[in-house]
């Protein structure tokens, strides 16, 4: 088993910036892939960035160029910095993990709103 714990939502104004971190613990040695998704009242949860163990990253489209994702292999943390916060990136943003076996854990999430 693997717990996660998100930190760094809160308030901000459009054009602002967060960052958002999620600290791993438990099993650690079964995670593979790290990844933050989101989900907006009325939506699907969907991805925003994942990062696999040796650094490789993919973005949502969304929000390419704005938010970068890194990782720390030796605290277990992740993170995820956000710029240029737009209204539409309001969304509850969960951190996941995938193991070796590709079974997901989730953390309990935490708010953003960008406010307009």
């Amino acid at each position: 088993q693997v717990q996660l714990v998100e930190s760094g939502g809160g308030l901000v104004q459009a054009g602002g910036s967060l960052r958002l971190s999620c600290a791993a613990s438990g099993n650690i040695f079964i995670i593979n892939v790290m990844g933050w998704y989101r989900q907006a009242p009325g939506e699907q949860r969907e991805l925003v960035a994942r990062i696999t163990r040796d650094g490789t990253t993919n973005y949502a489209e969304a929000v390419k160029g704005r938010f970068t994702i890194s990782r720390d292999n030796r605290k277990n943390t992740l993170l995820l910095e956000m710029n240029s916060l737009k209204p539409e990136d309001t969304a509850v943003y969960y951190c996941n993990v995938e193991d070796y076996a590709l079974r997901q854990y989730w953390g309990q999430g935490t708010q953003v709103t960008v406010s307009s």
